[in-house]
């Protein structure tokens, strides 16, 4: 029997120690794949992607930048959405972050190869630049019940911080329960001062990460749009759910206006993760939500953005969890005992 999908691609921060070697382990059968983005890499002198993940050691100062993580992220992410079991049928595609740009080559919107160009072009932009940084801090606690009058606290003071002299500070991600915050040091550090320390974590920064989706990155947005030309994008091959929610159909897609979201609006505003998963819910009602790898750790956001809608009856944590152990619905296949249930 047919099993509905949504698949849902991984941003940065998900190639970590335990995934190194993550594309000999799980895809060795695709190195063509991997030697074609090589290939790309070789163009402008970077490391290959085959390389890096087949390192013998994993070091963050190298692996957590841009122009490293993200190619590395991408490659992983990808096979694994085309290593799905013959029963599954994906009816959407969406993802965090940079993972929207592989969600553009999941769905069909980019060719493998040319998903790959966009995703080390912007890796390596945002390296080079780095403007600006970002932290994480939660507004819903342990039990994962919608807490709506703390957002709204939060989002307050982060608009008085940014509206203070010298300080900038957004709201970069929706992300679940939590919220993601990209500024300058200055607005960093008084959202760090202004609020208290939850969860023996939070706020915590994000190494290597810039001020993404925030205006800061205009002129990432704008260097992107001059390297990366229009013909690369086509029709998805499937809907699409971008950061704001927005469903992009197959064969009514206006590509130029594709083409203008992803280096456009989704570089410089705010990405409402949690309102893409949420409209997945809502319009695909899908038998599972799958979680490509590298990594796991997108899977609790992903928990977490339909408990707040009470998806199904998901009221907290508890709930979900008694759910999953009864049947399965949201699989990680960066977690190996997730990924047997989801692959061929």
């Amino acid at each position: 029997m047919t099993r509905t999908a949504v698949l849902i691609c991984p941003g940065r921060g998900t190639y970590n120690k335990p995934e190194l070697g993550y594309l000999h382990r799980h895809h060795a059968q695709r190195m063509d794949l991997f030697h074609s983005f090589d290939a790309i890499r070789t163009e402008t002198g970077q490391e290959a992607v085959t390389a890096l993940d087949g390192a013998s050691r994993y070091a963050v100062s190298k692996y957590s930048r841009g122009d490293v993580a993200s190619p590395l992220i991408y490659a992983a992410s990808l096979s694994d959405a085309q290593a799905l079991a013959d029963d599954i049928e994906v009816v959407a595609v969406t993802g965090n972050s940079m993972g929207w740009y592989t969600a553009l080559a999941a769905g069909g919107a980019l060719s493998p190869q040319g998903g790959f160009r966009v995703v080390n072009t912007m890796g390596t932009l945002m390296q080079e630049q780095l403007i600006g940084g970002q932290l994480v801090y939660p507004f819903v606690g342990d039990n994962w019940q919608n807490d709506a009058t703390r957002k709204v606290e939060l989002l307050a003071d982060i608009a008085q911080i940014n509206a203070t002299n010298g300080c900038d500070l957004a709201l970069s991600i929706d992300l679940g329960g939590m919220l993601v915050l990209a500024g300058n040091e200055a607005g960093l550090a008084a959202f760090e001062v202004s609020q208290p320390v939850v969860q023996e974590r939070f706020p915590m920064r994000l190494a290597n990460h810039a001020a993404f989706h925030t205006s800061l990155q205009a002129p990432v947005a704008a260097e992107g749009r001059a390297r990366l030309s229009l013909d690369l994008f086509g029709q998805p091959e499937f809907p699409l759910i971008d950061g704001r929610g927005k469903i992009w159909w197959p064969g009514a897609t206006d590509t130029r206006a594709l083409w203008g979201y992803t280096l456009g609006h989704q570089v410089t505003e705010t990405y409402d993760f949690t309102r893409a998963i949420q409209t997945a819910a809502h319009e695909f009602a899908p038998d599972l939500f799958i979680v490509t790898g590298p990594g796991a750790t997108l899977g609790g956001a992903v928990a977490q953005s339909l408990v707040l809608v009470n998806w199904k009856g998901l009221s907290d944590k508890a709930a979900f969890q008694a759910q999953q152990e009864v049947e399965p619905f949201l699989i990680a296949m960066g977690r190996d005992d997730q990924r047997a249930l989801v692959t061929g």
